[in-house]
């Protein structure tokens, strides 16, 4: 397998999330926000245990996968990431993104997705220690800065989170390595600019988009607010 993910560049990316969209009308969900310039489409995943919430499956990112060229951004908020990966990477993901929190072996989860040849991404809750990441960074393609408790949609970016971004990006320029720092929670055109100021590059809008009344416009906007 080839994601169409390439290694971090320097280059923004707005990454809207299916989470917020509405879903008996996906399809046009999607066309609408890869016409705006969507660079790739998040899909979060819940299991209803490692976070008190149920959405989407392999066959979800199969279907997108066969219908958009956008790349599939997949955040596996489970409790057991090992028992999902392969199924994820067969259904089409470009980056599956544990947690470290998460049950299981996060080097041996985040080394089955790279050996899939799928882009390896780890993510940390809002109230986990940044320096957690350091062990991993030789192997990681993307950090994801969770900036309000996961698990569901439409909440308020976390006063505390430019912190932590900051902390995370401060250890990626340490390991000189090119990889990602994302943030998904509460981020709109506001937000984005205080989390692009604390050194992110790819941004996760659920609601900012898909709630607006001028969805193109909105991603637009948070694009520019996120652009220093």
């Amino acid at each position: 397998m080839t994601s169409k993910i390439g290694p971090a560049n320097g280059k923004i990316v707005i990454a809207p999330s299916i989470l917020s969209a509405d879903l008996w009308n996906l399809a046009k969900e999607v066309q609408t926000v890869d016409e705006a310039g969507a660079d790739w489409l998040h899909v979060d995943v819940m299991d209803g245990h490692f976070v008190p919430n149920l959405s989407f499956g392999p066959a979800t990112v199969k279907s997108l996968s066969a219908r958009t060229d956008l790349p599939l951004d997949v955040h596996l908020m489970v409790q057991y990431p090992l028992r999902f990966i392969e199924a994820f990477a067969k259904a089409g993901a470009d980056m599956l993104t544990v947690h470290i929190e998460a049950q299981d072996d996060v080097e041996e989860a985040l080394l089955l997705i790279k050996k899939l040849g799928v882009k390896t991404g780890l993510s940390i809750k809002p109230d986990t220690d940044p320096l957690r990441i350091q062990p991993f960074l030789s192997i990681l393609d993307l950090i994801l800065v969770m900036t309000v408790q996961p698990g569901f949609g439409g909440q308020s970016f976390l006063p505390h989170s430019p912190a932590h971004i900051s902390a995370v990006r401060s250890q990626i320029k340490a390991a000189k390595r090119p990889i990602w720092l994302e943030v998904d929670g509460g981020i709109n055109a506001q937000t984005a600019a205080e989390a692009a100021h604390a050194g992110a590059d790819a941004f996760v809008a659920g609601n900012a988009i898909f709630a607006a009344a001028q969805p193109k416009r909105a991603l637009q906007d948070i694009r520019k607010a996120a652009t220093i």
